[in-house]
């Protein structure tokens, strides 16, 4: 996921993605401790698209915060 993509999305949509994120870096790791996971690189992949996520939604919420 790209960095444009992810700040052209809503306060909602971002939530909705960051929670679907999550859900696969789970999974993700599960698969890899049961052996059926493929592509380990996944899980490092997961972990930045879900942190670039969680930096977009502090610093919205902090814009927020301040405007108000």
């Amino acid at each position: 996921m790209k960095p444009e993509d992810i700040r052209t999305s809503t306060l909602e949509e971002l939530s909705v993605i960051e929670g679907d994120l999550r859900r696969q870096l789970w999974k993700a790791r599960f698969d890899n401790h049961t052996n059926q996971l493929d592509d380990t690189s996944s899980i490092q992949k997961l972990r930045r698209d879900l942190a670039r996520v969680k930096t977009i939604l502090t610093e919205r919420r902090a814009e927020a915060a301040s405007k108000e």
